[in-house]
């Protein structure tokens, strides 16, 4: 079960947006972009950084009402199907991916109404995964909404009514990165606690979304999350243009 939600972020000479998606079951943030439109580009790149998190296709999707989400989901998770013919195989949705909307009806800046859309599967199918999932019993974002609330909460910026301006989308990167890491390896959250064992000192184990995501065993430092080495990848030497040389280059003594 993922849910994906964009919001508005101050910034100096106008505003960006900010669009994040969140793997409910665990509470695991996936990730978040950033760009001046609120638009399919901004989606897609959304989308594509779920692509690549998900271990399979088949997952359950819950956006708002944005179009922006039906096109880049029908793109980017649409898999070939092979049948041995000649040509280009047709893109269709793997059959276990569902796909559901959440569309608010607002009158003077306050909800009216709610319509729930199943845009791909069926209703029966969502709410099976909803209940396997412990994460509801309608469709609904209301997971992604309180993480907007958290990233609020802890970045200046994203303040709805404060003096905090953001000067350049690569400072409100490096926050935006550096509050979603710490709230996935560094915060324990009460709803993933497990019940100690009755020997413990403590009633309840508590646990990071990373912790809940299989990611790691325990609940990072601030201080060792700060100072974790990212390793750099595997060094590819660049291709080599024209043709390979006829004799070797000599090798230098030792």
């Amino acid at each position: 079960h993922v849910q994906a939600d964009e919001l508005w972020v101050k910034q100096v000479g106008g505003k960006v947006w900010m669009a994040l998606a969140l793997a409910v079951p665990s509470l695991l943030w996936l990730g978040g972009v950033i760009s001046r439109q609120r638009d399919l580009p901004l989606i897609t790149r959304l989308v594509q950084r779920v692509r690549a998190c998900a271990a399979t296709p088949s997952i359950l999707v819950c956006v708002d009402g944005l179009a922006s989400y039906v096109t880049a989901f029908s793109k980017v998770f649409r898999q070939p199907i092979r049948t041995g013919r000649r040509g280009r195989p047709r893109l269709v949705l793997p059959k276990g991916f569902l796909f559901a909307q959440v569309v608010k009806h607002a009158a003077k800046r306050h909800v009216v109404g709610v319509t729930r859309r199943v845009l791909h599967g069926t209703l029966a199918g969502i709410e099976a995964v909803l209940m396997a999932t412990a994460t509801g019993t309608v469709i609904n974002t209301a997971y992604i909404e309180r993480l907007n609330a958290t990233f609020r909460a802890h970045l200046a910026p994203l303040t709805r009514r404060g003096r905090a301006i953001a000067h350049t989308e690569a400072a409100l990167t490096a926050g935006m990165w550096l509050v979603g890491t710490a709230y996935n390896f560094c915060w324990p959250h009460d709803s993933l606690r497990l019940l100690a064992p009755d020997h413990a000192p403590r009633k309840w184990l508590l646990r990071t979304p990373a912790m809940a995501a299989g990611l790691t065993d325990h609940c990072w430092s601030l201080d060792e999350f700060l100072r974790f080495q990212v390793p750099l990848p595997r060094w590819v030497p660049p291709t080599r243009r024209g043709r390979p040389p006829k004799h070797p280059p000599l090798q230098a003594a030792a």
